[in-house]
């Protein structure tokens, strides 16, 4: 085996889900775009790392609550255009096309063109790693778009894009939750 560079280490692990959280502070709506997700376990509790440094962290930080949007792969442009303004001076909806869509528990909004939606309450801040644990309250699903290929970030400006699924369900079943 060849050395790997470790201050490049973690582009061989970060490739979750890129996602969009939503949060609304009270006057207006924002977008931010998180690539660092994991999913707790089974039950809905989800974790997104993000900080001070995201405009949209003031708001989720004081209203305790937020949206995890899922976008495709046919959304690549706006994802990276969404990761790389501020919501302090732009409206992302307005600028990249999105809609955003009531939810029925959280204040921040769902957005439209996503294949998936979650509202969240925030029930976790670890500040020392700066970990933001979150409780699912409500799930949707795009049932009629058509793309549900998601977006993988490597973390040095590439994508991967999610394939073939391969279905082990038989071999695990002693392992997965009922129902699933």
């Amino acid at each position: 085996m060849r050395q790997f560079k470790l201050g490049k280490a973690f582009t061989l692990m970060e490739s979750g889900p890129v996602v969009l959280v939503t949060t609304h502070d009270g006057k207006k709506n924002n977008i931010m775009t998180i690539s660092w997700t994991m999913v707790v376990d089974f039950t809905p509790q989800f974790a997104i790392t993000t900080g001070a440094w995201n405009y949209s962290f003031a708001a989720m930080h004081k209203h305790r609550e937020c949206v995890i949007a899922i976008p495709t792969v046919d959304m690549l442009d706006q994802v990276v255009g969404i990761g790389t303004c501020s919501g302090s001076d732009t409206d992302k909806f307005a600028k990249f096309g999105l809609t955003p869509e009531p939810g029925r528990i959280v204040k921040a909004p769902l957005i439209k063109e996503c294949l998936a939606n979650i509202e969240c309450k925030v029930v976790d801040i670890v500040g020392k790693h700066n970990i933001v644990v979150l409780e699912g309250v409500a799930a949707y699903m795009n049932t009629a778009r058509k793309e549900k290929r998601t977006l993988h970030a490597v973390g040095d400006g590439t994508f991967i894009v999610d394939g073939e699924r391969l279905d082990r369900r038989k071999m695990m079943a002693a392992k997965l939750p009922p129902g699933l």
